[in-house]
C-alpha cells in the first residue's frame, strides 16, 4: 500500500489532501462564501428603489450609456454595489423603478424599459446602450430585443443567472404572490411565456451572452445557457454575481471589450 502523501515545504495543508476531498473543500468554500454574498445582497436590497442616481446620460455626448436591470423580488437597491463598482470604473450606469419589488408581467416590464430607454436617448448623441440583467431581468432584457425592437437599441446584453429555461425556485413565488404576480408563472420551466421569448433567432447585430454561476441553487447553470447565446461559467452562486468583486471583474471584461468576446470553454479562477 502506497505511503500517504507528505506536505511538501511551503504547501498549505489543503494541498496535502486527496483531490476528492480537496474538490468538496473548495465547493464547501464556495458555499460559504455564496452565503455572505447573500446576505450583503439582502442588506442592499432593504434600500429600495430610491438610490441616488450617479450618473446623468443628458450629460453624456460619447460614452455608451449602461442599463442594469435588476430580478425578481429586487429594488435598484439590490444593484446598489455593483451599480457603484461600474460608475467607479467609469460607466454612465442608470437603473429604472420597475416595480416595487419587480414581481409584474416581464412583458410590461420590457415595455417600460423600451419608453424609458427611448427617453434616455433622446437626450443622448449616443443612439444605443449596453443592457446588464441580473436573473429575471435578463429575461426583461432579452424580450425587450426579440419582441419590442431593442434591438435596433442595443450594443451588447449581458445576462447574469438569467433563468433561459425557467426555475422551479418560482414555485416559491406562485405559492405566496401566485394572484398577484404574472412573473412568479412566467419563470417557471415550460412556460407559455419562455416559449414566446424563445421563438425565433436573436436579431442580428446585437451581443447576447449569459454568465452562469456554478454554485446557483436558485437558477442552475444548465437554465443560463441559450440558443445562440454565448454562455460564460463563473464560480459561487446566485447573490455573488452582483457581490463577488472576481465576477465583477469578470463581468466588467465583457462589457468593455470592444468586439464580440470569444468565450473560452471553462470557469473563472477560484472566487474569494
Amino acid at each position: 500500500m502506497a505511503a500517504p502523501r507528505k506536505p511538501q515545504p511551503g504547501c498549505s495543508w489543503v494541498e496535502s489532501l486527496p483531490e476528492r476531498v480537496r474538490g468538496v473543500g473548495k465547493e464547501l468554500t464556495q458555499d460559504i462564501v455564496g452565503g455572505a454574498d447573500t446576505l450583503a445582497y439582502l442588506v442592499n436590497l432593504a434600500r429600495g428603489n430610491r438610490i441616488r442616481r450617479r450618473a446623468a446620460v443628458a450629460d453624456t455626448s460619447e460614452k455608451r450609456p449602461l442599463l442594469i436591470i435588476h430580478g425578481f423580488m429586487g429594488t435598484r437597491g439590490s444593484m446598489y454595489l455593483l451599480e457603484r463598482r461600474l460608475a467607479a470604473d467609469g460607466f454612465v450606469v442608470f437603473s429604472f423603478n420597475i416595480g416595487a419589488i419587480n414581481t409584474r408581467d416581464i412583458r410590461r416590464s420590457a415595455f417600460i424599459i423600451h419608453r424609458k430607454i427611448e427617453r434616455i436617448l433622446a437626450q443622448s448623441a449616443v443612439k444605443e446602450v449596453d443592457i446588464l440583467g441580473h436573473s429575471m431581468g435578463g429575461l426583461i432584457g432579452l424580450y425587450y430585443i426579440k419582441k419590442l425592437g431593442g434591438a435596433a437599441r442595443v450594443r451588447r446584453l449581458v445576462m447574469i443567472g438569467t433563468p433561459l429555461h425557467g426555475t422551479w425556485i418560482a414555485l416559491g413565488g406562485v405559492a405566496t404572490l401566485g394572484l398577484f404576480s404574472t412573473s412568479s408563472w412566467q419563470l417557471l420551466p415550460g412556460s407559455r411565456f419562455l416559449a414566446e421569448l424563445h421563438e425565433g433567432p436573436i436579431p442580428p447585430g446585437v451581443e447576447v451572452y449569459s454568465v452562469g454561476a456554478l454554485r446557483d441553487w436558485v437558477v442552475p447553470f444548465s437554465s443560463t445557457k441559450g440558443q445562440g447565446v454565448k454562455s460564460v461559467a463563473v464560480p459561487l452562486g446566485h447573490s455573488s454575481l452582483v457581490i463577488s468583486e472576481s465576477v465583477y471583474e469578470r463581468l466588467r471584461d465583457l462589457l468593455t471589450a470592444p468586439n464580440e468576446i470569444v468565450i473560452e470553454d471553462h470557469p473563472l479562477g477560484d472566487a474569494t
